[in-house]
């Protein structure tokens, strides 16, 4: 089982999606925007990291002002709550015999792991 977080107008989130259920994975997509919770953001910081996790290059960090860019250097959380869309995406997560297995985008390398 795949869960697939991302959004629904994502060109990388529908390509993954795409991808995986043609290659017979039972994939469920979640919206970021809609149903991550805390405890999912935090367990992402925890395994990738903030500096993977955050996308600097997008719209929403391009808006957010010089103080709220700084506290998201120092703690994340809380900016990644208010502002999901930073996420880097898509967040897929694997489970296989009771682990999870994090990824984080959709390049080559990934692909590559999930055998397609």
């Amino acid at each position: 089982m795949i869960k697939l977080y991302g959004l629904k107008n994502c060109d990388s989130c529908r390509k993954a999606l795409k991808a995986l259920q043609t290659a017979g994975w039972q994939v469920d997509f979640v919206d970021m925007r809609e149903a991550v919770g805390e405890s999912d953001i935090a367990a992402w910081l925890d395994g990738l990291g903030a500096e993977a996790l955050i996308n600097r290059r997008s719209t929403t960090w391009r808006t957010l002002s010089d103080r709220h860019k700084e506290k998201c250097e120092n703690t994340p959380l809380p900016i990644l709550i208010e502002n999901r869309t930073l996420i880097k995406r898509p967040v897929i997560e694997v489970k296989t015999k009771g682990k999870a297995k994090i990824y984080l985008g959709w390049n080559d390398e990934i692909r590559t792991s999930l055998g397609l």
